[in-house]
């Protein structure tokens, strides 16, 4: 079983769809071992304990710099003895030291079909509104593993249809409806499987178009 770790910020929309693949089988050999908060007031922390996810909090507030949250970040994950880490709305860049140390064992889910609009801040209505803005037709999500680059390798797409009259929150809320929440728990089901692959950047998949 792989272990598996969910970072979280918020409200957990993206860990309840981790967690609702999980219930129903659809991430073989994973075992969500812990939810980490940033926030101790995270509504995320109740959809855990819910489903009796360990859940722990490393609240960003009682820590002088990025520096040293990231260091307690990096501690909490050896000590949980984890292999694979998913990114739920966590809103804290990662230490070039955690990167390196789960290189290809960090996978998020961004709001665009990278890499367009990937100089937005994900977790904002940036990647919304340039959207909107640059007219585009297919807008949707990308789940990728997370590196010191802004876009890492791509693990999957979904493409999601930009309608006329969209504002940002209502395409926000298709994106993550229609394409979020259905391939963060696809990714990490690939991964769990052991069917992902990652040479010079780009992610293979096992058995894809054969």
């Amino acid at each position: 079983m792989v272990k598996t770790a969910v970072l979280v910020s918020g409200g957990g929309t993206n860990l309840q769809a981790i967690i609702d693949a999980h219930l129903f089988a659809e991430i073989p050999n994973c075992e969500l071992t812990a939810v980490i908060s940033s926030d101790p007031e995270a509504y995320a922390l109740i959809r855990a304990k819910s489903a009796n996810i360990p859940a722990y909090v490393v609240d960003r507030s009682l820590f002088p710099n990025a520096a040293s949250y990231n260091t307690a970040i990096g501690q909490k994950l050896e000590d949980l003895d984890i292999e694979l880490v998913a990114l739920a709305g966590y809103i804290h860049p990662l230490s070039q030291g955690v990167l390196k140390r789960y290189e290809n064992h960090i996978i998020n889910v961004f709001p665009s079909l990278l890499p367009a609009f990937s100089q937005c801040n994900g977790a904002s209505m940036e990647p919304y509104e340039q959207a909107l803005r640059a007219g585009v037709k297919l807008s949707g999500a990308t789940a990728y593993f997370v590196t010191a680059e802004t876009a890492g390798p791509i693990i999957m797409q979904q493409a999601v249809e930009v309608w006329e009259g969209d504002t940002p929150k209502t395409l926000q809320r298709r994106i993550m409806e229609e394409a979020e929440w259905k391939l963060l728990p696809k990714a990490l089901a690939l991964y769990c499987q052991g069917y992902l692959r990652v040479e010079d950047g780009v992610v293979h998949i096992a058995g894809e178009n054969k």
